[in-house]
């Protein structure tokens, strides 16, 4: 069974920024959509700010606490099934940071590095990398988290854990 580490530094900021996103977005749909193998965007969204925050504690880093939470929740905001033949999402892997980015933007007002995390984290398949410290940590933390979602035996397991554990904060 996985253990669940405790951020305490980052919990209020996620909290808040979960209840934002439930509240004045249409950030609850990604619950529709599939990432990867049979996890959610929801899950991978909040899969990769566990892990963003995780890689920003354990390494000291000072990072806005409430950007990388915010920037890694909204980094996969397409609001489309991807897997879906007939639906135009031809080269997913390039073009979506940018459609992401198109949504937040309807729904939210983002800061610069926001926009920086939502357009660049598909570094190094989209050439422009990032510029942020919380950037990169996103960029690497998305790759982890896809890596784990796509070759764990039961990822779902693991995560209804982490996503059952935040999902608490902001019910």
């Amino acid at each position: 069974m996985i253990k669940m580490k405790r951020i305490p530094e980052f919990l209020e900021d996620f909290s808040e920024v979960m209840n934002e996103l439930h509240t004045k977005s249409r950030f609850s749909m990604t619950k529709k959509f599939i990432q990867h193998g049979d996890v959610s965007v929801y899950q991978h969204c909040i899969f990769v700010a566990y892990m963003s925050c995780r890689i920003a504690n354990k390494f000291n880093l000072n990072v806005d606490k409430r950007s990388l939470i915010r920037g890694a929740l909204l980094h996969d905001y397409f609001l489309y099934d991807w897997h879906d033949k007939n639906k135009p999402a031809k080269f997913h892997g390039f073009t979506h940071p940018k459609i992401a980015f198109e949504n937040a933007c309807q729904d939210l007002e983002l800061n610069k590095k926001e926009r920086d995390i939502i357009l660049h984290h598909m570094f190094p398949l989209n050439p422009i990398p990032p510029t942020s410290k919380e950037a990169w940590i996103i960029c690497l933390a998305d790759k982890i988290c896809a890596t784990k979602e796509t070759f764990w035996s039961q990822p779902n397991k693991h995560l209804d854990l982490i996503c059952g554990h935040l999902d608490l904060l902001f019910i």
